[in-house]
């Protein structure tokens, strides 16, 4: 039990005691005192003031033994409505969840532009459908965050996006000049790999999420906080150089990681090698279904690459757990298999690596993690991955 101002201590027990609601999803005021270590007139105190906020409700289990049905407390997932925004090179993903991280709204919208103040429009327009939308709940849309990516600076600034090419661009400035607030930036790689350690991976607090996507990013967490750099514009890796005087880049290097293997590279020369066109990952998995040894081969050489920037991180950072976020990966049954050939360095060393199961989800459902941790000011957060994964 802590000691010492009463409004301070009474803030980190109410942190404490929504933390543990989470993670038990039901849980007793008995358990809760047990547990925390207070007392249970101060958990009937500090649980009466969340019943009025709105913010948990009670419900009777059922039981089938004599005696009093027991009172259990939940968070009231209607309370608060938190939206995640995936700037990505085609599309823009928009994911709403509840205060229990469960997604309610996701919807897609292909891009037709490239043009910065179109797309900031585009965002300020679904920012505010949404807000309406979800108007009558207690505290209603409480915050969206746009996952970006590219290099966001600690100030919320866009530094750069090679895709459009977009540099310095102070957005939550621009949307708020269209009536928009409650917003912030993060980069995508960053949200993914918060999302994984809130919904997958608890106990990892030295994990690694590398996004193959349009480019390569990596989020980064090193024991449990999220490593940003100086700047906040760590875990770039796709532009880590693994062949030097190689491919030109848009970032003005030569040979970049993500020119070899993220995953427009991919098609790319598999198209220039294969018979059939493939331009989805539908494709990709049909042609594996029906034996193709063509594209297994392509997928082998892409992966070949990928694994070279895949050794260099793992000297550089020694995680415990490497999650790699890719529908391509995730269409072919031996690729964790054909990826593990090429990581033999005996000084490379990790615990686990793994495939991730939100996939493009999860920048957006980070994001709106993210959100909720920081609504409740709770020191950790433990969410289920429930109708948060996506079929790809």
């Amino acid at each position: 039990m802590l000691t010492g101002d009463g409004a301070y201590i009474k803030k980190i027990n109410r942190s404490y005691i929504l933390t543990e609601i989470f993670e038990h999803y039901k849980i007793s005021r008995a358990n809760l005192s047990k547990i925390i270590g207070l007392n249970k007139a101060t958990v009937s105190v500090q649980v009466n003031d969340l019943l009025d906020e709105e913010l948990i409700y009670e419900t009777q289990e059922e039981h089938n033994t004599v005696g009093r049905r027991p009172i259990l407390l939940s968070i009231n997932e209607k309370a608060a409505y938190f939206l995640g925004i995936d700037l990505d090179r085609d599309y823009i993903l928009f994911n709403i969840t509840d205060l229990k991280g469960d997604t309610v709204t996701y919807e897609k919208i292909d891009l037709q532009t490239d043009v910065y103040e179109e797309i900031v429009k585009l965002i300020a327009v679904q920012i505010k459908k949404y807000e309406k939308k979800y108007m009558d709940a207690r505290y209603g849309l409480v915050h969206s965050m746009i996952a970006i990516h590219g290099t966001v600076s600690n100030d919320g600034n866009i530094h750069f996006i090679p895709r459009y090419q977009w540099h310095d661009k102070n957005i939550l400035g621009d949307l708020e000049k269209l009536g928009v607030n409650n917003v912030s930036v993060e980069n995508n790689a960053n949200l993914s790999a918060y999302a994984e350690k809130i919904f997958n991976y608890h106990k990892s607090d030295n994990l690694l999420n590398i996004n193959l996507s349009s480019g390569i990013g990596a989020g980064i967490i090193i024991n449990g906080e999220l490593h940003k750099g100086y700047h906040g514009h760590a875990g770039e890796m796709g532009h880590m150089i693994v062949y030097p005087k190689g491919k030109p880049c848009r970032c003005g290097n030569e040979g970049c990681w993500e020119r070899y293997a993220s995953e427009p590279i991919f098609f790319e020369n598999a198209n220039n090698q294969l018979e059939t066109e493939i331009k989805t990952h539908s494709d990709i998995k049909r042609l594996l279904n029906e034996g193709n040894q063509e594209v297994m081969e392509e997928l082998n050489k892409w992966i070949a690459d990928l694994t070279i920037g895949l050794n260099n991180v793992i000297n550089l950072y020694n995680p415990e757990m490497i999650v790699l976020n890719s529908p391509i990966l995730k269409a072919y049954p031996h690729a964790l298999e054909e990826i593990k050939k090429h990581l033999v360095s005996s000084v490379s060393h990790y615990r686990d690596i793994v495939i991730s199961g939100l996939g493009a989800k999860a920048g957006v459902v980070g994001a709106c993690a993210m959100g909720i941790q920081h609504f409740l000011d709770l020191p950790r957060l433990t969410l289920s991955e429930t109708n948060n994964s996506i079929n790809q």
